[in-house]
């Protein structure tokens, strides 16, 4: 059953380094590319949050995508913590 579980999580694309509960927006540390409207999965210890990117900030500004290896802001559904995996599904 884990191998099910692990497939169903997506492709792995980055890692939650910060979270700001005040705005709702975590910053991910981007492992791969990431594109407004990409539905993406958030998961840790104690977090398992599904929802699409409606915003990306990059810099403090908007932006449609980011690269590999940029740190971006995207606005959470929910409460993430520092490390949860984030997963492009």
């Amino acid at each position: 059953m884990p191998e099910a579980e692990s497939r169903s999580e997506g492709r792995e694309i980055g890692l939650v380094s910060h979270f700001y509960s005040h705005l709702g927006v975590g910053v991910i540390e981007l492992e791969d590319g990431i594109q407004v409207g990409d539905k993406i999965r958030i998961k840790g210890a104690t977090t398992d949050i599904e929802q699409t990117v409606e915003s990306i900030q990059l810099n403090h500004e908007d932006v449609k995508e980011a690269a590999k290896g940029e740190s971006v802001g995207i606005k959470i559904a929910g409460r993430v913590r520092e490390h949860d995996r984030v997963y492009r599904i």
